[in-house]
């Protein structure tokens, strides 16, 4: 079982985990964190298993705040309340259903397993080795504790199992994929001749009525959008940052504070890692030994070291500094000397022997060279400050005047105008969703009120206000008259072109040749061997090549394609069959590629099936 864990956590079983935790573990598999709440409010029950609405509800909290994290400007606003207690809901159904079948099929991971497959993940892994800072910090950013995790994780590790097992069981017949391949590398055979819509257009007009009557039955082609010019104030903690206003004293004091921090020392060290074991101590015992014996270190680490990834390097683990390794191999790698081998260090992993290789400084920059970034990040938080008592003192005076002239007189800011802004929007700051729907609140846009202050991000603040509004009109016919004559007349050369092409494919069915029909004055053009992503070639023709039938007994079959607003007519003369190696790893790669989504449709209608069978009550 632990072999199985320790090369399913390298592949792709990990990384599926993983991805599912730190994605959207916030839903999945979080009501075995918190355990049956008997006596409490449930919202679902899973053939006879409770989903208490203190998980429910907590679950659509992490969910909530997992979609905030996505956007760009975070908004609540914005977010489908309803929406996501439904999904969130479905879900943790799902998800119930999935791990009560996982348990009646005996699957489960015993305390040992799940630490072994938490040790051996790459995502906590510092230079190869399980690192307990890293991993506690990611648990704690999904808003969970360490035990919570473990119990997720196992969970999600045998539904993983059942997962694995549907998916990989799905099977393609070898012909299948041959037939399909056969197909991809087929060739055609074929000649063209273009009717230009330029040879036709003098045979088009458009009438007045034409124009009138489109212009009546399209009408909401013609409305222009309802739009508000707007003023608005923009306060920013960046403009109330003034580097001046920070003393030579105060960046000196910085400086001095930081210098411990801006000297780093890096130590090269070399291990030999010696697995937990009944042999352990003899194994140690013997390579201390021929290390006494002058044996070198990077030949017995490349005999003994159970690292794999550096045993064939010396053991050489390159320069690294603190908060790298396991608290036990950093203590006794900042204690060696250069070229000292250290006594038996014992960490999760197994028991070390440490060599120093190499120690480097960096040496602290010089208060010259810092104090600009020193003084502009004393300003910042200077402003930090002056920016929350501003931002209160506009929204008190913007929420209390009918103007933007007050605040903006009061706190030294410039008033700016945006004209024609629509409800989609525009660019900065009214890119910001929830200021443009401010905008266009009753109470902004008919009260004639200042809006809330909005954060639309990077500490800047707005407060807007309408000037004018435009609701939405048709535009008259005279605006829009040439651009209706335009898409009318294309219209009518299409359709010419359409009874032309039909016409000449007719005539070339009847056995006429190309010279001899009036209306075709260009030649044939050939293309042999063409595949189905030929360069060089318009799409819509090639789409419509392959497209059209098989010719039969050497008769070309016609068709034809709109391409570039011209008319193309198509005469297929052979088809050529694609050449497939059945043995080259071209078949065997699409063979698996096939098999994988045929197992990923059985695990879909597995689940299906599983919900489908669930008893499940709602109050």
């Amino acid at each position: 079982m632990l072999q199985n864990i320790r090369d399913n956590a390298q592949g792709t079983i990990a990384k599926i985990i993983i991805a599912v935790l730190i994605v959207s573990l916030s839903i999945w598999g979080m009501d075995a964190i918190i355990g049956g709440f008997s006596g409490e409010p449930e919202v679902a029950t899973v053939n006879g298993e409770d989903i208490s609405e203190r998980e429910f509800l907590r679950i659509v909290q992490i969910e909530s705040q997992r979609r905030l994290a996505q956007m760009d400007r975070p908004d609540p606003t914005l977010l489908d309340d309803e929406q996501i207690r439904r999904e969130v809901l479905e879900l943790l159904i799902q998800e119930r259903v999935l791990t009560q079948d996982a348990a009646e099929q005996g699957l489960a991971l015993s305390d040992a397993d799940v630490d072994a497959l938490i040790t051996q993940m790459p995502q906590f892994q510092v230079n190869g080795q399980f690192n307990r800072d890293r991993f506690v910090s990611t648990v704690r950013n999904l808003g969970m504790g360490v035990a919570e995790f473990r119990e997720a994780m196992r969970k999600q590790y045998v539904i993983n199992q059942i997962r694995s097992g549907v998916s990989q069981s799905g099977f393609v017949a070898e012909a299948g994929a041959e037939k399909l391949l056969s197909l991809q590398n087929q060739t055609r055979d074929f000649r063209t001749v273009t009717l230009s819509s330029g040879d036709v257009a003098d045979k088009v007009s458009v009438s007045a009525e034409a124009i009138a009557e489109y212009y009546e039955s399209n009408a909401a082609l013609f409305m222009r959008p309802e739009t508000v010019d707007v003023q608005y104030i923009a306060l920013s903690l960046e403009s109330l940052a003034d580097p001046a206003s920070v003393t030579q004293e105060e960046v000196e004091a910085l400086y001095a504070s930081r210098a411990d921090e801006l000297a780093d020392e890096e130590r090269r060290t070399a291990h030999i890692l010696i697995e937990q074991g009944d042999d352990a101590d003899e194994k140690i015992a013997e390579i201390q030994q021929k290390l006494a014996e002058g044996e070198a270190f990077a030949a017995l680490a490349e005999s003994y070291s159970a690292d794999v990834a550096t045993a064939a390097d010396g053991g050489d683990l390159g320069f690294a500094g603190r908060n790298m390794f396991d608290s036990a191999f950093e203590e006794t790698m900042f204690a060696l000397e250069i070229g000292e081998v250290s006594e038996p260090v014992i960490t999760p992993y197994g028991t070390h022997l440490i060599k120093l290789l190499e120690v480097r400084e960096t040496e602290v920059p010089s208060l010259s060279e810092l104090e600009a970034e020193l003084r502009n990040e004393l300003a910042m938080t200077k402003a930090d400050e002056a920016y929350a008592a501003a931002r209160t003192e506009l929204s008190n005076i913007a929420y209390e005047s009918d103007n933007l002239a007050e605040p903006a007189v009061a706190l030294g800011l410039e008033i700016h105008e945006r004209n024609g802004l629509s409800r989609e929007g525009a660019s900065a700051p009214f890119d910001h969703a929830g200021l443009v729907r401010q905008v266009y609140s009753e109470d902004v846009l008919k009260g004639g009120y200042n809006t809330e202050v909005i954060d639309v991000g990077d500490n800047v603040s707005i407060v807007a206000r309408v000037k004018e509004h435009f609701p939405a009109r048709q535009l008259p016919l005279e605006e829009v008259l040439g651009d209706i004559r335009a898409a009318l007349t294309e219209q009518e050369i299409r359709k010419v072109l359409q009874a032309e092409a039909q016409a000449v494919v007719a005539a070339l069915e009847a056995g006429q040749d190309l010279a001899e029909i009036e209306s075709v004055s260009a030649q044939w053009q050939s293309y042999s061997e063409q595949g189905r992503n030929s360069a060089g070639l318009n799409p819509a023709v090639l789409s419509a090549v392959f497209a059209m039938p098989k010719p039969q007994a050497d008769a070309p079959v016609y068709g034809h394609a709109m391409a570039a607003g011209d008319l193309v007519v198509i005469a297929l003369d052979k088809v050529g069959e694609g050449e497939v190696d059945r043995e080259s790893e071209e078949v065997t790669q699409l063979r698996r590629f096939m098999a994988t989504l045929q197992g990923q449709r059985e695990y879909t209608a597995y689940q299906q099936y599983l919900r489908e069978q669930a008893e499940v009550e709602r109050p």
